[in-house]
Order: C-alpha cells, then structure tokens, then sequence
C-alpha cells in the first residue's frame, strides 16, 4: 500500500509541470489574441469613422456648391423647388432638402410643403448655422414632416445685405437606415456590434438591430463609458448587457467630429477556439492523469527498485518542465505498462504543448501582418485623399459644374473596388480597360477593340493607368471619336524587354471616325493627368498625336520600378494633401 502511495504521489507531480505549462501558454495566447482583438475592433471602429467623415465631407461639398447657385440665392419657390427636386435623387443617403429663411421659415422644400408652413428656428443645426455662417451639423431628430428619425446638415448662404447676417441657409436630411446599411456592407468582424451616436449620446445607426434602435438615447452610463474611453479600448457592457471588447472613435471630420463610434467584440466568439483547445488540452491531461495512475496502481503489487528509480528519474524531469524525458520502461509486465502510459502522457502533453506555442507564434504572425497592412492602408488612404483633394480643387477653375470631378472620382472609386477585391494586390490591365470603358460597352462593344496579352499590374499602375483611361475615355465622349456615332476606339499593348533584361509595356489609343481633331491652344488639366501621372507616378513617357483622323496616345511604361510612392497631386502638378 505504500509503494502504491508513493507512486500515485509521483503521478501527481509529474502532473504539475504539465498543468503550469498548460497554464503559462494558455495565458500567452489569451494575451496575444487579446491585443489582436483590440487592435481588431479600433481598426474597424476607425473604418467606420473615416467612412462617415467622408460622407459628411461630401455632404458639405454639396450644400456649400447648393448655397451658391442663383436658383437657390434667389429663394424664387418655383425655381428653387425645381432645382432641389433634380438634386434629392442624386445624392445618396438625402431623402429631404430645402430652402431656409434667415427667420427659420421653409421657403422651398423637396416634399411640396408650402412656402412659411413650419420653422425650423428651433433646431440646433440652424442655430449654430446661422451663428457661424457656415456649415452646422443637427442632433437626431424626428423630422416634423416627414416622421422619420433623421440628422440634418445645414450650410448657410451667403450675406448678400452687409448686415453680417446670413440671408438662410440650405438644409438636407439624411436616412439614418441608409448610413446603417451602408456600414453593414463595410467588412464589419463577425458578431461585431456597431453603435453611432450624436453628441447628445441619442443613436444614428446600430448594428444589428438598427431599426429597432435608431433615434433611441442611449443608456446614461453606456453613454457616459464612451465618452470617457474615445480613442481607445476597454471591456464595456453593451446595451444588450452582455460585456464587449468595445473600442471608440470619433468621425474623422471637422464636421462630424461631435459623432461618436463604438464597435464591440463579443469575447466569447474570439476566443472561442481558445476555449476548445484549452477543453481539449484539459481532456488530455485527465485522460493522461487517469491512465497513469491505473498503471500506478497495477504496478504497485511488486516492488522493483530500478524501474521505481527510472519513474522517479523521468518524473522529475517532467516537474523540471522537461516533457521530453522517458522512463524508456516497456513491457507486458505492470511496470512495464505503467512506463508506457507515462511515456504516452508525456508525448501528449509535449505535443499539446507545441500546438500551443505554434499557436501563439501564429498570432504574433498575424498581429504583424494586421499592422503592415495597416501601414499599408495608411499610405494608399494618403494618396487617395491628396487626389481627390488635387481633382476637387483643380475642378473648381472649370465650368463643368463638378461633372467631371464627380467622373474623376468614380473613376478612382472603381480603380479602389478592383484592387480591394484582392486585398490590393494589383488587377490585370484589361481589367483596367474594360473598367473604365464599362459605360460604352453594353450595346456599343463593335465600337471598341481591346488586343493584347493579359497582364498583372501592381497597385500603383493600376490607380495611374486606370485614371489615364479614364481622362481618354472622358475626352473622347466629349470631343473625339466616342462623340459620334460612327467613332471608334482601338486600344492595343504588348510587353517588351529590352538589353538589360527591363521590361516595358507599349500601349497604344487610336480613336477614328470621330470629329476633325484639332490640337488645344494650352494644357488642361486633363492633359496633366495622363502626362504627368504616367511620367512621375509610373516614370513613363507619354506621346499624345493630334491627327486630323483621330487622337493617337502612345504610352511608353517600365514595369519593372520600385514603387516610388507618388501622390496623383504631384503627378498633375499640384499642391499635396494638407499643404497651404
């Protein structure tokens, strides 16, 4: 009975190495996926910000063009009814505008409301308007007309008087179910919840459920939790009650810099493959434990003093936390079983361990990789933001009325959907063509000819060969060969290497059966794009040949460059993002 005591005994502490290993590397990998995870829900919570900051920025671009038109200065009710009502169709999210008296009167309102019916002279958004005499942003409201849950945007119009006054403003509301499922479409993580709240803590969107919560306040101390952690990460509970990984930020815009973003992580779906490989290394363990000590048990009806020695020995290697040692005890006999089953308890617990730490490897892994992706993210939202920038400021010296920035724009837009549909890792240059080309293709497709092999580009060449093409495609609507209906475009490229083994890719645009062509007496800014992008951005040359017949553009590009992180706006030849 002793020695069966006394080899029990060693059964139990061969298991403690084992269960302070199982210990150590179950706390590490809970530590390493707790970072990932919140870096995880920032990241998305940072997403969602930047994303509503640019639809405020676009909002207030459309106000602020609105605020200027003479339709609208001139608050005739016919005319200015006239013009909103074009104007609420194209702009998503906007399912109201209107025309404001410097009183708080309606004067023209896209739903028929008659001129003076109601004020707005109580709202927040018309107040702060009219005090800055610029562009204000409301509180949820329920809007008097209309019914709905709704946050308006104001921009005043100009003081045309001298009284310092403004003379009223224009004003839109916006469908809070439209920025909802516009955010449930942005690569949310699973059983992500997403909460988007107003100054005053009252709910514009919310994930999953956004019907169910939209125009509520939130809970006075959920609310009072995310005002205290924005711009970090903390365990917050939820407004079901549950506790979330919750990380908060606050919209990147001056305009919407009052709206607060929480994304909340359930940890019982990130760490759930914990869990179970931590229910399995227990399993094991018991199982080990279990088996070990009915060997004990057997062997304990003999005593046999090198055997116990060898257990002891390999026991106090494990206690050591060396679960690589053996008994090397083998056998038919008891002990020789009992040996058997410690050396199989060992290789258990040896193998789990090294699943455990092959897991935390993998998350360390990971977590470098979100962060030079991130990194990677940064600088293409850079770039993009000084383009649009570059366009929006370049467009407001021409008389198209922003249609050619709004084309410009889109067109990066679906250079963005192409490259995001891999994770940014390039697209084909036909992919590229046919992309741009899209809008004249349908019934149009005898009119264009696209010949040559299919070739990968890296992200930069496509974002500068997809807004060349797009430039091309533009001018040739507008003046060349797409113009007419007897045009036609022929886009052909070929990769070429030369002696020192570079490569280079040949492209070709010929148009013809369009208008007489006649070359520009000065540059346009269009011209800068092709030129200047493919030169600086891609160090490319560009040949563009006025021929009576056509426009010829010959494009002459390495392939082979290192990515030399050039900005659109410096392509074209103007100011970067943020410089005065």
């Amino acid at each position: 009975m002793s020695l069966t005591k006394r080899i029990v005994g060693l059964v139990v502490l061969a298991l403690i190495p084992a269960l302070a290993v199982q210990g150590y590397n179950e706390y590490a990998l809970r530590a390493a996926r707790a970072e990932a995870v919140r870096n995880e829900a920032m990241r998305a919570a940072r997403s969602v910000a930047a994303d509503l900051g640019q639809f405020g920025r676009g909002a207030r671009q459309v106000l602020g063009i609105l605020a200027g038109l003479p339709e609208i200065r001139g608050k005739d009710e016919r005319a200015c009814t006239a013009y909103l009502s074009t104007v609420v169709g194209q702009v998503p999210g906007s399912f109201f505008f209107g025309v404001v008296e410097a009183d708080g009167r309606i004067r023209c309102n896209t739903i028929g409301s008659p001129a003076g019916s109601y004020s707005v002279a109580d709202r927040s958004y018309f107040k702060d308007a009219m005090r800055t005499g610029g562009f204000a942003v409301g509180e949820v409201v329920t809007g008097r007309v209309t019914h709905r849950p709704t946050i308006q945007f104001a921009q005043a119009i100009g003081d045309s008087d001298g009284d310092g006054r403004p003379d009223g403003m224009v004003i839109t509301s916006i469908d809070l179910s439209y920025l909802a499922a516009r955010q449930a479409t942005a690569g949310l993580p699973p059983d992500a919840a997403l909460t988007v709240a107003d100054r005053n803590g009252t709910i514009l969107a919310r994930l999953p459920d956004h019907e169910l919560w939209a125009g509520k306040p939130l809970p006075p101390t959920f609310w009072t939790a995310l005002k205290e952690h924005r711009g970090g990460v903390a365990d917050l509970t939820g407004l079901l009650g549950d506790t979330r990984i919750t990380a908060v930020a606050g919209a990147s815009s001056d305009a919407l810099d009052s709206i607060t973003v929480a994304v909340g992580l359930s940890p019982a779906t990130v760490f759930a493959d914990i869990d179970a490989a931590t229910r399995r290394g227990i399993v094991l363990i018991g199982l080990g434990a279990a088996m070990a000590i009915m060997a004990a048990l057997l062997a304990g009806r003999a005593f046999i003093r090198r055997p116990v020695r060898r257990l002891l020995a390999a026991a106090s290697a494990w206690r050591a936390g060396e679960l690589g040692a053996r008994t090397g005890i083998s056998g038919s006999g008891e002990f020789g079983q009992l040996g058997e089953a410690f050396d199989a308890m060992a290789a258990s617990l040896q193998r789990h361990e090294g699943e455990l730490r092959d897991e935390v490897a993998r998350s360390h892994v990971l977590q470098e990789r979100q962060t030079m992706m991130l990194h990677e993210l940064n600088h293409r939202v850079r770039n993009t933001l000084t383009t649009v920038q570059s366009l929006a400021r370049q467009t407001r010296r021409d008389d198209d009325k922003g249609e050619r920035l709004e084309g410009r724009i889109l067109s990066l837009s679906k250079t963005h959907d192409l490259l995001s549909r891999d994770d940014w890792g390039g697209a084909s240059l036909r992919t590229v063509l046919e992309n741009e080309l899209a809008p004249f293709r349908g019934d149009q497709a005898h009119r264009f000819a696209l010949e040559g092999a299919d070739l990968d580009l890296p992200p930069r060449y496509v974002l500068a060969l997809g807004m060349t093409v797009h430039e091309l495609t533009t001018n040739a609507a507008k003046y060349g060969a797409l113009s007419s209906e007897a045009g036609r475009v022929d886009v052909s490229w070929d990769v070429v290497t030369g002696e020192s083994g570079a490569r280079r890719l040949i492209m070709e645009w010929c148009e013809s059966g369009g208008p007489p062509v006649r070359e520009p007496g000065k540059r346009g800014f269009g011209t800068r794009l092709i030129t200047g992008g493919v030169s600086r951005e891609l160090g490319g040359m560009v040949r563009l040949e006025f021929a009576s017949q056509g426009l010829r553009c010959s494009l002459d590009v390495p392939l082979d460059e290192p990515d030399r992180f050039t900005s659109f706006s410096e392509a074209a030849g103007t100011r970067p993002f943020g410089t005065a």
